[in-house]
């Protein structure tokens, strides 16, 4: 997605514009009706209802994202059906724990006071989700804010009209429009969105958009979650399982065609076993999409690039790389009618390529032969925080030495993009990748205000108070004295 110039706004009509500002108006109503009475049976109800909905349109977004890009529907189940449901899940089972107020206990300088944090919803939501994974990262924000006791409007990606489409369908026949609401369109519609004061966003894109969407926030001081992406590196360790590394790997980076925020971006391979990895990849690649050209075109498979404007970005990344002395090892077929590429490898990687510097986001792996671990924690260390990063070998003190000395959002060891999957792990990025986390608890936390809540029982700060007599001035000596 794309936030869309001051001059491009207007293509969003005046209608559209009213019918976004009344939808917005009808959930803030509704928020300060619900305050205080959205229960936790209410709130798993409304998960229940949405997880009923989900199941029933199974076919359906499955036909979407087959229409959209060609996405298998095995992958569909795996990638957006299922971290969903399991978010629904997961949810219902500890939301009684995560609502209920918890009690801190007081310091000496408040004794005789009873306090506690007590989360309460944040109001009304803006989740903004991209086109790689339009159901998934639609609705699994939403069951976030919905087990936080928010209202939401959600704009879906207009690069996957059908899926977009089949969202609507899905959240109109589930909630009431001033619970939630689906808004769909393009950059001019997120802009407008993004003009009213929402009490939180979450985005989910590239850091480039991040940036913007974190600018027109600040200017109504909306808080925001931030997913977003950047080059997440591998490092292959000269004692890794070579075919497990490969088989990881291969999945990690071609399911949904690359583009996956947290697939591996490209690999460092130690140089001994360099030439054992790349033909345990080439291997791997044949085994799952074909051994030949022209299986692994034809393989159901194998998903698409989105639309024909990233074809070309992704296409141009490898004549890029070619015409800069870069060898294809794999791959490297591309069809625009059908906006197709092939899983790729390339090696001979320089500094000067646009591979080494812009997220690929497609199924394009460049493979880089290392002697040194520190030059590779070096190149890591040189670039913004990547989402994720992901080590191969058996040593665990030498993927131990990587992420004691990186920072990154993630670290899988010995396997890649699986943290995704898991619902009591924290999801989110550093600085550039990102700002925020979700899933489980962490999602349940990103849509609440943490409420501070004291009360008075039988304390003695009133001994403190004004006027400051003598007496009161050596008793405020004597509280900073011992407290410090």
């Amino acid at each position: 997605m794309q936030i869309a110039t001051q001059a491009e706004v207007g293509v969003t009509n005046v209608s559209a514009i009213d019918s976004i500002n009344s939808t917005f108006a009808a959930l803030q109503r509704a928020q300060l009706e619900r305050r205080g009475s959205f229960t936790l049976e209410a709130r798993i109800a409304q998960l229940d209802q949405l997880r009923d909905s989900i199941k029933r349109y199974e076919s359906k977004i499955i036909a979407a994202c087959a229409a959209d890009f060609r996405k298998p529907a095995p992958e569909v189940k795996l990638t957006e059906l299922l971290p969903v449901l399991q978010e629904i899940r997961c949810t219902k089972r500890h939301l009684r724990r995560w609502m209920r107020p918890k009690r801190v206990p007081a310091s000496i300088g408040v004794l005789g006071t009873k306090s506690y944090v007590r989360p309460e919803p944040k109001g009304v939501c803006l989740i903004i989700a991209p086109w790689n994974y339009p159901l998934n990262l639609s609705l699994g924000p939403l069951v976030s804010a919905l087990a936080a006791g928010n209202g939401a409007i959600i704009k879906p990606s207009e690069m996957t009209p059908h899926t977009s489409k089949v969202i609507a369908d899905i959240v109109a026949e589930t909630f009431p429009p001033d619970l939630v609401s689906v808004i769909e369109g393009d950059a001019a519609v997120a802009q407008q969105l993004l003009a009213l004061p929402f009490d939180h966003v979450f985005f989910t894109g590239s850091p480039a958009v991040g940036k913007l969407v974190m600018e027109a926030a600040a200017k109504n001081l909306t808080s925001v979650t931030l997913e977003l992406g950047g080059k997440s590196p591998t490092i292959v360790g000269p004692s890794a399982n070579i075919k497990k590394a490969a088989r990881n790997i291969v999945w990690g980076k071609f399911a949904n065609n690359g583009q996956t925020c947290i697939a591996p971006d490209h690999v460092f391979v130690h140089a001994s076993i360099a030439e054992q990895f790349n033909e345990a990849l080439k291997t791997e690649i044949r085994r799952v999409y074909g051994k030949t050209p022209e299986a692994q075109k034809s393989t159901a498979d194998y998903c698409r690039i989105v639309n024909q404007r990233h074809f070309q970005r992704v296409s141009n990344l490898i004549d890029d790389a070619k015409a800069k002395g870069a060898r294809i090892l794999e791959g490297g077929v591309t069809d625009a009618e059908d906006n197709y590429v092939s899983p790729t490898l390339i090696s001979n990687v320089s500094s000067n390529m646009e591979i080494s510097r812009e997220e690929l986001f497609g199924p394009i792996l460049p493979v880089i032969e290392f002697d040194d671990i520190d030059s590779v924690i070096n190149k890591i260390n040189d670039n913004p925080k990547p989402l994720a990063l992901y080590v191969f070998d058996k040593n665990k003190s030498f993927a131990q030495d990587v992420i004691d000395r990186t920072s990154s959002g993630a670290v899988g060891v010995n396997l890649t993009v699986v943290h995704f999957l898991h619902p009591n792990l924290p999801f989110g990025g550093v600085n550039n990748s990102g700002i925020g986390a979700t899933h489980g608890e962490y999602g349940f936390r990103a849509f609440s205000h943490e409420k501070a809540l004291i009360e008075d029982k039988y304390s003695f700060i009133h001994l403190l108070f004004p006027p400051y007599t003598a007496w009161i001035r050596r008793l405020i000596d004597a509280a900073v004295r011992i407290l410090s």
